[in-house]
């Protein structure tokens, strides 16, 4: 059985090299690429087979990093993120992204926020994940393991072969133990504090 360190070196390389990965985050197992990197964010819609008009989460080492890729942190994320205990995702109103889907290790792909402009972070409650993120230096993709409009696998073994088969590496299975298995909740935040339950 191989160790955490090679996996996430492992991992790592894919990753930098523009590729797509098949890992267990803290809710179920995610499709997952370098989010700054937009040729391939394209390749996991196509993977999903997924409308390119839809908005992907994100996965972020931490707080600092939330803060480089989006307009403004407003302070009820803040409050959110450090009393949180459970997977939550949380909608900033305005992500930073590339202009023409140029690649930018300081923006996200365009392809990663919504048609308003907002993105989806989460923080993951699993240290690889986390780990992988601060390592990359850079978001996370971090999309459901799934074709588009089928349901969401709970644990590896449900995983399609065809999305396994279709990316470049696959995480070792023993990490999904960390995972819950449900997806995450969702929160939308304004800049003046307002919240919105999108998912519980």
């Amino acid at each position: 059985m191989k160790d955490i360190k090679s996996i996430l070196n492992e991992a790592l390389e894919v990753l930098r090299g523009g590729g797509i990965i098949l890992y267990p985050t803290d809710t179920v197992w995610g499709i997952g690429c370098d989010a700054t990197n937009p040729s391939a964010v394209r390749k996991i819609f196509g993977i999903k087979r997924r409308d390119d008009s839809k908005s992907l989460v994100l996965l972020a080492s931490d707080l600092d990093m939330v803060a480089r890729y989006v307009r403004q942190v407003p302070s009820m994320a803040v409050d959110l993120v450090e009393v949180n205990d459970a997977p939550m995702t949380i909608i900033y109103p305005e992500g930073l992204v590339s202009e023409e889907g140029k690649p930018d290790r300081f923006h996200l792909a365009p392809e990663t926020v919504a048609e308003d402009g907002s993105v989806g972070i989460r923080i993951p409650l699993m240290d690889f994940c986390r780990d992988l993120a601060f390592k990359l230096g850079r978001p996370l993709v971090s999309t459901s393991a799934n074709i588009s409009g089928e349901p969401t696998p709970a644990s590896f073994r449900e995983i399609p072969e065809e999305i396994r088969t279709a990316v470049d590496y696959v995480v070792p299975s023993f990490l999904e133990k960390s995972a819950t298995g449900k997806a995450s909740q969702i929160i939308k935040v304004g800049y003046d504090g307002e919240i919105a339950i999108i998912r519980k």
